[in-house]
C-alpha cells in the first residue's frame, strides 16, 4: 500500500502530465493567454488532492500563424502544482529545460 507522501508525489505528477497533454495545441495569443492560464489553473484546481495551482505561460515564445494566433507549446510552461494526501504535501513544476519540457519534485 502506498504512503500519503507516495501518492501525494504521484498525485501532483499524474496531474502535470495530463495538464500538459490536454492543453498543448490549444489556441492562444498574447492577448489571450492569461484566460488560458486562468483556464487551465481552475480545471486542474478541480482534481483531487490540488491545493494549489499557478500556470504562467511564456508570451516571448508564442509565434502567429497567418491566422493570427500561435498554440500553446511545452516551451511555453511554467506551472507549479501543490497536493496534499493526509498529512502529506508535494509540491511539483514543469518548466522548459534544456530543450524539453520536464517535470520535477520540489518539495
Amino acid at each position: 500500500m502506498p504512503t500519503d507522501r507516495e501518492r501525494a508525489v504521484f498525485e501532483a505528477a499524474i496531474k502535470l502530465g495530463a495538464l500538459y497533454h490536454q492543453f498543448v495545441g490549444t489556441p492562444v495569443s498574447p492577448e489571450t493567454a492569461a484566460s488560458i492560464e486562468k483556464a487551465i489553473e481552475s480545471a486542474v484546481s478541480l482534481q483531487p488532492y490540488v491545493t494549489k495551482v499557478k500556470v504562467e505561460l511564456d508570451r516571448s515564445v508564442m509565434l502567429e500563424n497567418p491566422f493570427g494566433y500561435s498554440e500553446v507549446s511545452g516551451r511555453m510552461f511554467a506551472v507549479t502544482i501543490s497536493t496534499r494526501v493526509g498529512d502529506a504535501t508535494c509540491t511539483a513544476a514543469l518548466r522548459y529545460e534544456n530543450g524539453y519540457p520536464m517535470m520535477s519534485i520540489i518539495d
